[in-house]
């Protein structure tokens, strides 16, 4: 095992339900106290996804997320079209600069498709990515001057940032895990190898249960009984609060309300979550 979960009490979520987020402060502006505010907290941002939540932005098919950590702001896929990923960016007032790092789920194009145009704009990150991705899109990103990192079994990444590795679930696919004293935070692409088995895979790497499920689920076109059994699998194996958002699917995500209660999370693009 990576890691085992802390014993000490877990820090209080607070959930921003604003649509309109305001906008972050300028530079000069920001005092040592926010600083050190900033560092306490770790904000996941939908800054792409087929739902709506922010009226000001815009949707379309596919999901990318911000997450700021303390040590890392790491970009998770960069959904499917470039010009729409960086418009709702800087609607949002998050500066392509300013992030370190991106973490690449799957080679689908509503992942990937922004990926070129983000990279116009910050060349410095590392880019993890399967190492199944076509070799064109790794000498692409090469290219560019960017940090290639092929993905092939579990690892850690950097500090308290873990990937399941690729799992086979007919598209080769890894999802994001992120270590806090609350537990575990899983962010997922399309769950294509199943998100009960995303779920168990990311227990066995770090022997943590899971605080918070974020992303898609995969379960668009699946009957009821079927989303019902997943949610229950899912609430015995320990998973406290989803956010089901892109590929999840309108009955899995009113299912899932009603399975997880309070821990529902509604999720779409210009959702923040803040964890402090």
């Amino acid at each position: 095992m990576f890691g085992k979960k802390p014993t000490w009490l877990a820090m209080a979520i607070v959930i921003l339900f604003s649509a309109c987020a305001a906008q972050p402060p300028e530079a000069e502006s920001v005092t040592p106290e926010q600083k050190e505010d900033m560092k306490n907290k770790i904000t996941i941002t939908i800054v792409y996804d087929n739902n709506r939540y922010d009226s000001r932005l815009t949707t379309a098919w596919g999901f990318s997320c911000l997450v700021n950590l303390p040590q890392q702001v790491v970009l998770f896929d960069t959904g499917g079209d470039g010009k729409i990923l960086l418009q709702n960016m800087t609607k949002l007032g998050i500066d392509p600069e300013e992030i370190d790092v991106v973490v690449l789920s799957h080679e689908h194009a509503d992942h990937v498709g922004g990926l070129a145009r983000f990279l116009e704009h910050n060349r410095k990150v590392t880019v993890y990515m399967p190492v199944s991705f076509p070799q064109q899109l790794k000498d692409q990103v090469r290219t560019t001057g960017a940090k290639l990192e092929e993905v092939d079994k579990a690892r850690e990444l950097f500090d308290g940032a873990f990937t399941t590795g690729e799992l086979d679930g007919g598209i080769k696919e890894q999802s994001l895990l992120l270590s806090i004293p609350n537990g575990l935070i899983v962010i997922t692409g399309c769950a294509h190898p199943g998100i009960v088995n995303i779920v168990q895979k990311a227990k066995d790497i770090t022997g943590q249960n899971i605080y918070l499920l974020i992303g898609g689920f995969h379960l668009g076109g699946t009957s009821p009984s079927q989303i019902s059994n997943i949610a229950q699998n899912l609430l015995q194996l320990g998973v406290e609060k989803v956010a089901p958002c892109h590929c999840s699917g309108e009955v899995a995500r009113r299912l899932f309300s009603d399975y997880f209660g309070d821990d529902y999370i509604d999720c779409g693009v210009g959702k923040e979550i803040v964890i402090e």
